[in-house]
């Protein structure tokens, strides 16, 4: 875990200007005499963001869905008590199409989105390599099945300007946008979003990695906060790759505010680009197979003080071998897992404290 020092006011109350409680009258003067009580302004506000990793329906997590009030379990606590949070759904939200012609498939119902609402989920990424499973079909529906649902999704869209594209919120006067981009390349030549279809938000190439960068640097113009939601890296790697590093640094540069990123099965550590927060990899998290390398895994919990990251926080869980649910840890099981995360940052080549 990573922390940035806090900021310290003689009030604080987040989105709201503070009034000092009013001193008794002196003794002979009535009250409309005595001096007005000090008016004592409050700080930037406080808030926070959540992150998960990978989430789908499949398999043993399907079953899930027969409660959709009740599919992510008792994480969805973490996820709730954040202003903002935000997963990776890896899977197609389909009942139609044509397997394309790959090794694994998932796809969902659309009640799928009704989890990820009740699981107090603000949005999702689409950004990876599996929201194309079964076609351009697949794709559309998913679509369709999120704007039903009126959860906001970043990373694919109908076009390319739709899948580079931000959503923005405001949140206790700070606005702050969400991108969301992969770097998996099964299939990407066909998976990209173009002018004219519809897609994948992609940063393989050069030439991509600086599409994306600009769209970063055009959602800064428009925002206080940015958030970059990533697909990278390699399979069972802890490590971070050249590629994840270029584009980090080339988002960081663009002025992303907080970059996070999911795909390889494991955790990945976390550390700072200049005052940019970077957590390379979130691991698995609704999740179909046991022990799809690891089952540890956690929320990453940040906390803005206005614009500016001043606490990261690593909330450790460990995926139930029945259910597929990441159920928050305690006692040694937590101890050994946030000990394995901070270890991680050694091969990370980030810097441990904002500079």
């Amino acid at each position: 875990m990573l922390a940035y020092a806090s900021i310290c006011v003689l009030l604080l109350v987040s989105g709201c200007t503070g009034t000092a409680t009013p001193q008794p009258s002196p003794i002979g003067l009535s009250p409309s005499n005595s001096a007005p009580a000090p008016t004592v302004s409050s700080g930037p506000p406080q808030i926070t963001l959540a992150f998960g990793g990978d989430v789908h329906f499949t398999e043993r997590t399907l079953a899930l869905l027969n409660n959709p009030a009740t599919a992510f379990g008792p994480v969805a606590s973490l996820l709730q008590s954040a202003d903002l949070s935000m997963v990776n759904l890896e899977t197609a939200v389909t009942t139609r199409g044509t397997p394309e012609p790959k090794q694994f498939h998932f796809r969902a119902p659309a009640s799928a989105f009704d989890a990820v609402k009740a699981a107090g989920l603000d949005l999702v990424s689409l950004a990876n390599n599996h929201t194309l499973d079964y076609g351009q079909v697949g794709l559309a529906d998913t679509l369709a099945a999120a704007s039903a649902a009126g959860v906001p999704i970043v990373g694919a869209g109908a076009n390319a300007s739709a899948a580079y594209a931000p959503w923005i919120t405001t949140v206790k006067g700070v606005r702050i946008a969400f991108l969301a981009f992969t770097q998996i390349t099964e299939l990407a030549s066909t998976w990209v979003a173009t002018t004219s279809r519809p897609g994948l938000a992609m940063a393989i190439s050069s030439d991509q990695i600086a599409q994306a960068a600009a769209a970063v640097k055009a959602a800064r113009a428009q925002a206080d906060v940015v958030v970059v939601f990533m697909h990278w890296g390699q399979e069972y790697n802890k490590c971070p790759i050249a590629l994840q590093r270029t584009a980090a640094q080339a988002f960081a540069a663009a002025g992303a505010s907080i970059i996070v990123g999911t795909h390889v099965h494991v955790m990945q550590g976390d550390g700072w680009i200049g005052r940019t927060y970077v957590a390379y990899g979130l691991s698995n998290f609704v999740w179909w197979y046991n022990d799809a390398a690891s089952n540890d895994t956690g929320v990453v919990r940040v906390t803005l003080s206005g614009s500016s990251v001043v606490k990261t926080e690593f909330l450790p869980a460990y995926i139930d071998r029945t259910t597929g649910q990441p159920i928050p840890s305690t006692g040694p099981e937590a101890e050994r897992i946030s000990a394995a995360h901070a270890a991680l940052h050694d091969c990370t080549g980030l810097a441990a404290a904002p500079s």
